[in-house]
């Protein structure tokens, strides 16, 4: 018979394992609730029309979305850390997000009335291209210093941004770009989102080839030797990064700190290895945005605060957390 103290300690580890879940489970329910058209339960339960067209061009579309959007942002986070073996990259911080800005100014200088698929694809484009110069610099450089590898990534976004700006001034789209780059959730609807939904293939490739990107988070010498292409998974890594950075942009406009905060706090508690914390991760994206989602409707009810401003607020007080603790 098990003795008392290992049953206790069994019953705990599955009351862990069952509290990220659960509390997704519960923020979908309150998603689907909050907005400024009250939707109630018994609502749908009594099949109204009203209520069943708001869930299913409006509530169920939007959580889509955002489980969608926090899911591949916590994912490409976690895998920009292991190929660039630091644990302050994320898209925000590498120059990224300001290349796949860029790149759908691009798309729409050029070809205006292009569709979302043809401005991801500008955006992928533009976003792989500066990611791989971004690895190919900081290999260059040798940089041994933690914090000088976002700070060059930082640096490096600087320009592109300021780049993407003065494009945008140049053909009289500054204002429009301010507006529609500041991630915000309010807009999606049934048919002008469904282009997130790229970021499905995206998880599931990270979790097949989850083994060799911890592998990769060892070093080129490591991973060479246990038989990794250690280029081609770079490779490859940045292109689900990019993909998901474009579908993303592209459809709600810049979140940032998920790829930072979440990655950070799943792999202090549960280690490296994303075979088994991917899945943590991605929940744990998910929730994360759908808090700050479900924060920014409430907070000047009945109107709507972006989710690029709450979840700045929120990430960087999570951000500041992390890093005190990290000191003690």
């Amino acid at each position: 018979m098990p003795s008392r103290e290992v049953c206790l300690g069994v019953g705990r580890a599955a009351v862990k394992r069952a509290t990220i879940p659960v509390a997704f489970t519960a923020l979908c329910l309150v998603s689907l609730t909050v907005g400024v058209n009250r939707m109630s339960l018994m609502a749908l339960a009594s099949l109204s029309d009203e209520a069943w067209l708001t869930l299913t061009a409006s509530r169920l579309p939007r959580l889509a979305a955002l489980v969608l959007t926090g899911v591949g942002l916590a994912t490409c986070g976690v895998i920009l850390q292991h190929v660039v073996r630091n644990r302050f990259v994320e898209p925000a911080t590498t120059g990224g997000l300001e290349a796949a800005k860029l790149g759908i100014l691009v798309a729409l200088s050029v070809a205006p009335a292009s569709g979302a698929l043809v401005r991801a694809s500008l955006a992928l484009g533009f976003c792989f291209a500066a990611s791989l110069i971004y690895v190919a610099l900081i290999g260059r450089l040798q940089v041994k210093n933690t914090i000088l590898v976002p700070v060059i990534g930082l640096m490096y976004g600087s320009v592109l941004g300021a780049i993407a700006e003065f494009y945008a001034y140049s053909r009289n789209m500054l204002q429009s770009m301010q507006g529609w780059l500041l991630g915000d959730f309010s807009k999606i609807v049934e048919g002008n989102y469904e282009i997130v939904w790229l970021v499905l293939p995206v998880v599931c490739a990270a979790y097949a080839f989850a083994h060799r990107f911890t592998l990769l988070g060892m070093g080129s010498d490591v991973a060479t030797s246990l038989g990794i292409s250690y280029r081609a998974m770079v490779a490859l890594g940045l292109l689900l990064v990019s993909t998901t950075v474009a579908a993303t942009v592209v459809a709600v406009g810049a979140v940032p700190f998920v790829g930072l905060v979440v990655p950070n706090v799943v792999a202090l508690r549960q280690g490296d290895n994303l075979a088994r914390t991917l899945p943590s991760v991605a929940l744990g994206g998910a929730s994360l945005v759908l808090v700050c989602d479900i924060l920014g409707r409430l907070l000047i009810y009945p109107f709507e605060v972006p989710i690029g401003l709450t979840m700045g607020g929120v990430g960087g007080l999570l951000f500041l957390l992390l890093i005190v603790r990290q000191r003690r």
